[in-house]
């Protein structure tokens, strides 16, 4: 008779319907769980005491070739063994030290000396250079006045011209338009020298210091000598309706005056007559309008711009001021080179203008007859002005009666109130 082998008495009983594979699997289970719960309390716990270092490695479930299929995980680190979740506890704060009066006090008054220190150290800075500034005012204030301006502010004027003239040398092409770009009529702006109406058969281009001037038909001995004719006119924008200002106003008629012999005032606009008078007895050529229409002839479409910060595209047509120095040249010197200088008035001297001869040989300088397709009107300067489109208008000067070659700078209109010589584009 068969008997079932007893089981140890320690050993608890298995139910006979659960197989043993699903017990074990049971175990392992529970175990893994365990394990994650306590890695997963470690990383919340540390994370803040741990940036820059990588998170616990963790490995997955591996299959133990040997064992009967049931799945194992892999043992945890001995550190996680070691310590159970109940032994992580939370960082411990402290309560923070009373602070100390006598520190707090020492501290604030090491502040106040320091500042203290560097308050008067500003203030003594900033004391010399207010000397300074105010020094350096009152010496420009009190400097020697040239052409309305303190000589420093001159000088800074100059120096701008001279480094003006090293970089571009007067060498730049005023950008060209097409004809439908053109203003009808240029905006007038200036009856300086243009006072009273010019009787044009008077006109002659006075042209003095051309080489051998005996040798042209044009040659007289004195052409100071020459006299213009000029008849009294109504001054542009002198009129107005009745309005606010008053009653309507009469056209103002200006007359020049006369010196005490009766010869014409020359130098009656505001900066008074030329330095660069030519002296009495001075010879040259009498040029006449043909002769200066015997030059080729020439059409531009440029922008005339004005200092005072308007612009207008012209159509001009004339007669380069290149070809008439070509055409009646000044003496060279012993180095081959031209005069520095052309200087340029109106009839009476009233308007005057100097120029540097690279300005004047530049091949868009233009003595102009003609604008828009007609010719000049004597508010724009009749029988011929001068239109250089590397200068600002007020060297642009009307009614030219004198070109004179020279070496010596020559006088300027509004150089003498107070605006540059150069006045370069």
């Amino acid at each position: 008779m068969s008997t079932e082998p007893e089981l140890p008495k320690n050993e608890p009983e298995v139910a006979k319907d659960e197989p043993l594979d699903e017990i074990k699997m049971s175990d392992g289970r529970e175990e893994r769980e365990e394990r994650e719960k306590r890695h997963e309390i470690e990383r919340k716990t540390d994370r803040s005491d741990r940036v820059g270092e990588e998170q616990d490695d963790y490995e997955p479930e591996r299959v133990d070739s040997q064992s009967t299929g049931t799945p194992t995980a892999a043992a945890p680190p001995a550190s996680a063994e070691a310590a159970p979740a109940e032994a992580i506890a939370p960082p411990v704060e402290t309560a923070a030290e009373d602070p100390d009066p006598v520190a707090i006090e020492a501290a604030n008054k090491a502040v106040l000396r320091e500042s203290a220190k560097r308050t008067r150290r500003s203030f003594v800075i900033a004391a010399a250079a207010a000397a300074a500034a105010y020094t350096g005012y009152n010496w420009i204030d009190k400097s020697e006045m040239m052409g309305r301006q303190q000589k420093p502010l001159r000088a800074a004027f100059n120096t701008n011209a001279k480094i003006a003239r090293e970089v571009f040398n007067e060498r730049g092409i005023a950008p060209t338009f097409s004809k439908d770009k053109a203003v009808a009529d240029l905006r007038f702006n200036g009856p300086y020298g243009l006072r009273q109406e010019l009787v044009l058969d008077s006109w002659r281009l006075k042209l003095v210091g051309v080489a051998n001037p005996q040798q042209y038909k044009q040659f007289v001995p004195d052409v100071t000598a020459w006299e213009y004719k000029e008849v009294d006119f109504e001054q542009p924008g002198s009129t107005h309706a009745d309005d606010s200002k008053g009653p309507a106003e009469k056209p103002a008629v200006w007359k020049r005056a006369l010196n005490a012999d009766g010869t014409p005032m020359r130098g009656q606009e505001e900066a008074g007559d030329s330095d660069s008078d030519l002296d009495p007895f001075t010879p040259g050529l009498l040029l006449t309008l043909d002769d200066i229409k015997a030059l080729p002839h020439h059409e531009f479409v440029t922008e005339f711009k004005c200092i005072e910060g308007w612009s207008e595209i012209v159509h001009w047509g004339g007669y380069r001021l290149a070809d008439l120095i070509a055409a009646y040249p000044p003496p060279r010197n012993s180095k081959g080179e031209l005069p520095k200088y052309v200087y340029m008035e109106t009839p009476f001297g009233d308007y005057y203008c100097g120029y540097n001869m690279s300005a004047c040989t530049h091949p868009q300088s233009l003595l102009t007859t003609e604008m828009s397709g007609a010719p000049l009107t004597q508010l724009h300067g009749a029988p011929i002005r001068l239109h250089m489109p590397i200068k600002y208008g007020y060297k642009q000067i009307k009614r030219i009666a004198l070109i004179a070659y020279t070496d010596k700078q020559p006088d300027d209109y509004w150089t003498k109130l107070g605006y540059d010589w150069y006045a370069g584009l």
